[in-house]
């Protein structure tokens, strides 16, 4: 049987699943089993040696979260991260989630709604970790994204988006035409209805739904390969179907 996609609807409900009694986890061993296959997945394609530099776009809901463990384990892979996150989360979370980089040395961009410090920021790195917006988003995109994210398309650099392209609907994809257009995907959990149209190099990560859930939800999720953290996605694990 084939991989299927997820509505918003379904990706919520599975969400919420996973953080009950039935799933019984954590929202931060959720957030750092899906950081740290964001970081493997862009360790595998941009090697350290060539891409050392990487600028982690953060949005203020659990995809910055995810971006905020990225970027902590990259730098303990030997990278360089520097973190843009113009509105920090207000949950407690988040804020720890920081401290953690910030006592790893990681430079984080101090909160703005001005464009510039991105702009500088984008000159000085090599590959850039697109964790701004989640399968929640809905358009239109708002300040400080709005001018942010034809900045980063502009920079001609190599983009790993985490979960759904920033800008993308979860189910319509880049219909409007303002997302991001990146070179490799993370899809996390289960690919989303919006990535069907994606045709960069595309992962599944977040290697924590148990074999109860996955049957209950005809997921029919790939093996991963012995301990990575990440799977590759090919034409023969793919499929148009819907849930």
């Amino acid at each position: 049987m084939s991989l299927r996609y997820l509505s918003a609807k379904l990706a919520q409900q599975i969400d919420e699943e996973l953080m009950s009694t039935t799933g019984a986890f954590s929202l931060d061993q959720l957030m750092e089993l899906a950081g740290l296959a964001c970081a493997q997945t862009l360790a595998t394609v941009y090697k350290k040696e060539t891409h050392p530099r990487v600028l982690v776009c953060c949005g203020p809901g659990n995809q910055g979260g995810d971006g905020l463990v990225a970027a902590r384990h990259l730098g303990m892979f030997g990278y360089s991260p520097v973190i843009w996150m113009p509105k920090p989360g207000s949950k407690e979370i988040y804020q720890r989630l920081q401290s953690q980089c910030v006592n790893m040395k990681i430079p984080v961009i101090a909160p703005s709604q001005e464009i510039d410090p991105l702009r500088d920021a984008l000159a000085r790195s090599d590959v850039i970790l697109d964790a701004i917006f989640g399968f929640s988003f809905k358009p239109p995109v708002r300040s400080p994204f709005d001018a942010a994210l034809p900045l980063l398309s502009a920079s001609k650099l190599p983009i790993v988006s985490v979960d759904i392209p920033s800008g993308w609907d979860v189910e319509k994809g880049n219909e409007a035409g303002v997302g991001l257009n990146p070179d490799v995907l993370v899809s996390l959990t289960a690919p989303k209805e919006g990535s069907k149209e994606f045709n960069g190099r595309h992962f599944l990560g977040g290697r924590f739904v148990t074999k109860a859930m996955e049957e209950k939800f005809h997921l029919n999720l790939p093996e991963y390969p012995g301990f990575a953290q990440v799977v590759e996605l090919n034409p023969s694990n793919q499929s148009t179907g819907k849930l």
